[in-house]
């Protein structure tokens, strides 16, 4: 029996030595280009998916170094995810100094999957490069190995802007805290009468001095105790709701130290007892009013019950099945010639109120796409995308004369993606890899130009008179579609990227 044991023991063992580990990463400082750009390859890995940053307090112990960046990045799941190496990131820093330093994290295992044993995507997070205080910072990665030279290697960048003082991460900074980011006054500010208004605050151990101003009425008072302080300051004028500033003066920050504010109220006032006869008159010119008020209860109630009933009845006669459905994501293009304030803003607006979409527009990402490209973002949108909508009209019958007058009429798009879109749908004709993604939706009639025709044999929806086949089809997977009848369609109508 013990040697069966054993034998069982030393076989787990084995198993769990030969089961794969999963990658992680090892980081250093790495100065000037890597080695393997040096290097001719034959084939290289694709770029990130994604890059986020952020300040994370790493130890109260550290001081001014302990708010450092939090560099998280997630890997594209794609095929060339087993060539990959090493992922470097770059930091620099704009402001008075400018900083630049760079990081090289490798990946202690090679990817066998695409994904994470557990189905996740890989991420990865970095927590490094000091923080300073509201610094503009560009931070730059990319993949090793990197393109070959003269090649346009991919990569992902992002601009993050430290904040000041009154941030909640960066008050820990020391210069913060020399300057009072810690410091909590807990101000109370009443007025006693149309002449004085009573200021309490808590002193700070960082100085003595404070100055306190209320609208235009200032006081100076010297305290060097660590306790509560009261001042009563003679003010002109209305005071109530007033804005308090007190501003301490401390050594290390001078006249340039954290302000604290507080607002005025009236202070409380002691109620002295009062006389029977007093009491029965005032109850008396109260009744009237609490009456009118129970009534005024009693009817919102009733309304409110009755609101409520008619609200179940309804839901229980028409379930709304869409609300326990997740968001989808919609990628919406469109020719130029197509009214944006008529016919792309009613769409965009039936499909987030009737159909749980999240609507992507090339007009509400300009600044994007003019800082990764047109076609980049394009790109980047229709994987990300559950569905992508080509949105058709008949430009005479959708467009009067106003729609040119408004805020974006077609005249002012910047640039006319639909042909850059085509072609993306084109190319997934031949790959069959993105096909149950498109639909075509049209106003009043369909208008498929020659040279798209290929858009043919897309589902086509004719809004309203198609709306609930429309919705139903957004809701759920599409079929997949046979290769032949795709490619056949395609044939002569779509032209390469």
């Amino acid at each position: 029996m013990s040697l069966v044991l054993l034998s069982l023991v030393a076989l787990c063992r084995s198993a769990r030595s030969t089961m794969p580990q999963e990658p992680n990463i090892q980081c250093g400082f790495e100065a000037g280009p890597s080695p393997e750009w040096m290097v001719q390859h034959t084939l290289t890995p694709g770029d990130l998916r994604e890059l986020r940053v952020e300040p994370v307090r790493t130890s109260a112990a550290a001081k001014d170094n302990s708010i450092l960046m939090n560099i998280s990045w997630t890997l594209r799941a794609d095929a060339s995810i087993r060539l990959l190496k090493a992922t470097k990131i770059c930091v620099t820093g704009k402001s008075h100094v400018q900083s630049y330093s760079c990081v090289r994290c490798n990946y202690t295992e090679a990817f066998q999957s695409q994904t994470r044993p557990s189905g996740g995507k890989w991420t990865f997070s970095y927590i490094g490069f000091p923080v300073e205080l509201s610094t503009l910072y560009l931070i730059g990665a990319h993949n090793i190995p990197n393109a070959n030279m003269n090649e346009d290697g991919p990569s992902l960048s992002v601009n993050f802007t430290s904040p000041g003082c009154l941030d909640h991460i960066m008050k820990y900074k020391q210069k913060c805290i020399d300057a009072g980011s810690l410091w909590e006054p807990n101000i109370t500010a009443c007025k006693k009468n149309e002449k004085m208004v009573e200021v309490n605050f808590t002193n700070s151990p960082l100085g003595d001095r404070y100055m306190i101003l209320i609208q235009y009425n200032t006081s100076v008072i010297l305290e060097n105790k660590l306790t509560r302080t009261s001042v009563v300051i003679p003010v002109n004028g209305e005071s109530e709701g007033a804005v308090v500033q007190v501003t301490p003066y401390f050594r290390t920050c001078g006249n340039d130290c954290i302000r604290r504010k507080g607002i005025v109220v009236l202070c409380p006032q002691t109620v002295s007892p009062s006389s029977p006869d007093n009491n029965r008159s005032v109850l008396g010119g109260w009744l009237p009013l609490l009456l009118s008020l129970l009534v005024a209860t009693w009817v919102l109630a009733a309304g409110i019950y009755l609101t409520w009933k008619h609200e179940r009845i309804k839901m229980m006669s028409f379930p709304t099945t869409t609300t326990l459905l997740p968001l989808v994501k919609v990628l919406v293009v469109y020719p130029s010639d197509v009214c944006f304030h008529h016919t792309v803003c009613y769409f965009t607006e039936f499909l987030q109120n009737h159909c749980r979409s999240e609507v992507v527009l090339e007009k509400w990402q300009k600044k994007r796409i003019a800082e990764v490209g047109p076609l980049q973002w394009l790109t980047t949108q229709k994987q990300a995308s559950d569905k992508v909508i080509f949105l058709l009209s008949n430009a005479a019958a959708a467009c009067d004369g106003t729609c040119g007058q408004n805020e974006g009429a077609p005249r002012e798009n910047s640039q006319d993606l639909f042909p850059l879109a085509f072609n993306l749908f084109c190319s997934d004709l031949s790959s069959q890899t993105h096909l149950h993604k498109y639909m075509v939706v049209y106003f009043r009639r369909a208008d498929i130009k020659d040279n798209y025709n290929a858009l043919h044999v897309c589902p086509k929806y004719h809004l309203m008179k198609d709306a609930n086949a429309f919705r139903t089809e957004l809701l759920r997977v599409t079929p997949h579609v046979s290769v032949g009848k795709w490619s056949q369609a395609c044939h002569g109508s779509c032209s390469p990227l």
